[in-house]
């Protein structure tokens, strides 16, 4: 037997070195791996390489980042993954329970190697999307297969990475010419120095069903370019591109060529597709607009190439007689030993072989799976049902016989949640609440449901592990079901026990979800520590999840009336919930102010240990005394957790609290207020100075010039008196230092840092109350103020 095998590819080896087409088919090889084995061939500087580049990852964020650190600078979505396919049901293309197998004409899969990228030994071959929608349409037997192209450009400020507009444009199939014009902002607002065109086009393949005309099944694959539009100017005559941050420069030049964005997934994206001929391939497509003369000219190319002479294809007969005779000695070495061990059953080889291509390529009834062909680590300790395949690790436990496994569905990692049939009625609620909102980055995303006798499996996005996890890990606490390696480092607390930016974005990730349910209506109902899970990509992020009990207001509806079924989770319910009473939106924001107690002080409660959290909030028994540090969270918490639930503040008003703002915010909002009350007459009985200077012994405690350096308040002096006891004049002073930075004494500058970060920490360390007892007297005096709206304006933001 090896020596049958070892003629065998013998005699293939030399058919291939002899063989006229072998030139075009490596050809062809090699531009599948020019296309997604390496970047763009332009270079973008001559000499100096850019410390910064734009990258997107599977679930379509671009990304602006910085080398080596790959730390992100601004990023913003472009909506949905840049890899996804869909299969219909088989009863659902050809109405009836009995439909006949789909063909496996396209098969896609994703390879890490591509070196693999070659002709597959089962009578397929590999090609890519583009390779594809050059040849469509495609008529096969079982129906129709169509080609398209959309682009959507996005134009984004460089500078910050806002998304000024969108545009969508359609392409027809095979449509390669790139659109490079300057697109004109729709308002003054949008006029930027440096306009940065993102354009992602989506290709998509789309096959229907010959005898019902149906969708049976689709593949998209994104690309991403960018391109910048600036003056000229900005160059400065440098290799590098514009500069948009002190020692940090865009990785494009203004008005250069276009550049394809590096998409941060390890493996490229090829359709596997039947081997046929040239030419019965291309008569089985449908008829074009060509002229007589250009159809003259296919024919002379197809037919006059294939079959011109050369001395080469003398050869090709003494090759088709020498296979012939090979093939036969091989049949009959094969059956004489098949004979001899037909008992013993097929090799394990064989089987190996078997099982993986029916397990990923079939799904029940015999539908094709349009997905990865990889096997997951630990496939072959679970079991498939229909697109999913369930894995035997647990991820986690929940109530009424609820369990969360690792799976797969259609080739993407995902949590499985699996409920007990009799509690269909909560899986459909949760997934049409999911279908509703999951199009969202901080809502869990949900991907799909199977069925069998017992359970419902609701196919979600996997993540990392919950908030709680994350945060019982970063305190060593051990958790089994945590992954490891997503609290390491990663601060969540600075010292002195305020919580890092990070732990600032995974809070108001969490607000931006709640937010985004609420304006669809969605009340969550269940919001809890554990219900918020994060995801780890380039950064943390949380997501929203585990809506099974969430409701949804329809129409005008403001509240959920009384006595609303599910009753949410012990410890973490507002009053109304424990009471039974009328339910709105302000449940979620109870909780809340619970979840964000519960991340700033590491795992402690507003309202006690577990066994008497619930009276507590019933009788408003509250304590946040553990938060006082840091006054900003406490003040916004104690309005989350007001027991009359109208005066809770909504999401859309917690996302612009200065628990949010960065020091570039707060240091505009007291220059702001400064310039407010300068314009009130001391003399005269102002109500806002009055409120003002009321809250000083609280804001400042005592006179502000005890908690300054002499050398700062001997600088101040040269050029105004001050009152020190006067919130007013320490506003002042704050105002002048931040609009006179570059003019101050190089002594005064390092005392007082750099703007805007230095600054603000330089003053609100030796007034941590100041910005938040402004705050208040601001939002009741003067927050509909043209100057103050976007302090407190949800349209602002």
């Amino acid at each position: 037997m090896p020596r049958c095998h070892f003629l065998r590819h013998l005699f293939l080896l030399l058919l291939l070195v002899l063989s006229p087409w072998t030139p075009s088919c490596a050809a062809e090889s090699s531009s599948l791996i020019s296309v997604y084995g390496r970047a763009a061939s332009r270079s973008l500087l001559s000499s100096e390489e850019p410390n910064t580049e734009l990258v997107v990852d599977l679930s379509g964020k671009v990304s602006l980042i910085m080398h080596p650190s790959n730390k992100p600078i601004w990023s913003f979505s472009s909506g949905s993954p840049i890899h996804s396919s869909y299969q219909a049901p088989l009863s659902v293309v050809n109405n009836t329970e009995n439909a006949t197998e789909i063909s496996k004409a396209f098969v896609v899969e994703y390879i890490d190697n591509y070196s693999e990228v070659t002709p597959t030994d089962d009578g397929y071959t590999r090609k890519t999307m583009e390779d594809l929608l050059m040849e469509m349409p495609r008529v096969t037997d079982d129906g129709l297969t169509l080609g398209s192209k959309t682009s959507t450009t996005y134009l984004v400020d460089a500078l910050s990475g806002r998304l000024l507009h969108v545009y969508k444009t359609t392409q027809s199939s095979g449509d390669n010419k790139n659109t490079n014009v300057m697109v004109k902002p729709t308002s003054a607002d949008n006029l930027v120095n440096l306009q940065l065109l993102i354009t992602r086009t989506d290709s998509k393949l789309e096959h229907f069903d010959k005898t019902s005309q149906k969708p049976v099944w689709n593949v998209t694959v994104s690309h991403f370019r960018a391109d910048l539009r600036c003056d000229l100017a900005f160059n400065r005559d440098k290799n590098l591109g514009p500069e948009i941050l002190t020692g940090i420069y865009m990785p494009l030049r203004c008005g250069g060529n276009h550049t394809d964005i590096r998409a941060l997934v390890r493996s490229g994206v090829f359709i596997r597709v039947p081997q046929d001929q040239r030419v019965g391939y291309e008569a089985k497509m449908l008829p074009s607009a060509a002229t007589r003369e250009s159809r003259k000219l296919w024919e002379h190319d197809v037919f006059g190439k294939s079959f011109r002479w050369s001395p080469a294809k003398l050869l090709v007969p003494l090759f088709v007689l020498c296979a012939v005779v090979i093939t036969v000695f091989v049949k009959r070495s094969s059956s004489s030993g098949g004979d001899l061990n037909s008992k013993s059953g097929p090799t394990k080889k064989k089987k190996n072989r078997k099982s993986r291509q029916s397990e990923f390529e079939l799904i029940e009834g015999g539908q094709m799976l349009l997905g990865f062909t990889n096997t997951p680590n630990g496939a072959a300790d679970g079991r498939k049902i229909g697109k999913l395949f369930v894995s035997n690790k647990e991820i986690a436990m929940g109530s009424n016989g609820t369990v969360v496994f690792e799976g797969v569905y259609e080739g993407r990692p995902v949590a499985v949640k699996r409920l007990v049939r009799s509690h269909h009625e909560v899986a459909f609620k949760e997934i049409q609440n999911l279908i509703a909102s999951d199009q969202h980055s901080n809502i869990i995303r949900w991907y799909g449901v199977e069925y069998d006798r017992d359970f419902v499996y609701l196919s979600l996005e996997r993540c990392a592990c919950s908030l709680d996890d994350l945060i019982k890990t970063y305190l060593n606490i051990k958790l089994a079901s945590l992954e490891g390696g997503v609290a390491e480092g990663n601060n969540l607390w600075k010292v002195g026990g305020h919580p890092s930016p990070l732990m600032l974005k995974l809070m108001r990730d969490i607000v931006f979800g709640l937010a985004h349910l609420h304006e669809l209506g969605i009340v969550h109902r269940d919001l809890k520590p554990q219900n918020v899970l994060i995801s780890k990509g380039m950064s943390l992020s949380a997501k929203l999840s585990d809506m099974g009990i969430s409701k949804r207001l329809t129409g005008d509806m403001s509240s959920l009336g009384h006595f609303a079924t599910g009753c949410g989770s012990s410890g973490w319910q507002a009053p109304e919930q424990l009471l039974q009473g009328r339910q709105t939106r302000a449940v979620d924001m109870f909780s809340l102010g619970c979840i964000l107690f519960y991340s700033v002080t590491g795992c402690k409660h507003p309202f006690g240990d577990d066994l008497e959290r619930d009276v507590n909030i019933v009788k408003n028994k509250v304590d946040l005394f553990l938060v006082e540090h840091v006054p900003e969270a406490s003040d916004l918490i104690s309005r989350l957790l007001n027991p009359n639930p109208d005066l809770r503040p909504s999401a859309e008003e917690v996302l612009l609290h200065p628990m949010f703002w960065n020091s570039e915010m707060r240091l505009s909002f007291l220059r702001d207020a400064s310039d407010r009350v300068e314009l009130e007459n001391r003399e005269a009985d102002s109500e806002i100075l009055r409120a003002m200077e009321s809250t000083a012994p609280v804001a400042i405690g005592g006179k502000w010039d005890e908690k300054l350096e002499p050398i700062f308040i001997t600088n101040i002096g040269r050029y105004r008196r001050y009152k020190y006891d006067s919130i007013r004049d320490l506003l002042r002073v704050i105002r002048n230092k931040l609009n006179h930075h570059r003019e101050l004494p190089s002594e005064i500058q390092e005392l007082v840092g750099t703007v805007p970060e230095g600054f603000d920490q330089y003053f609100s360390v030796r007034f941590p109350k100041l910005l938040i007892e402004v705050y208040r007297v601001i939002s009741v005096h003067c927050k509909e103020e043209e100057v103050f709206r976007k302090y407190f304006k949800c349209n602002n933001m």
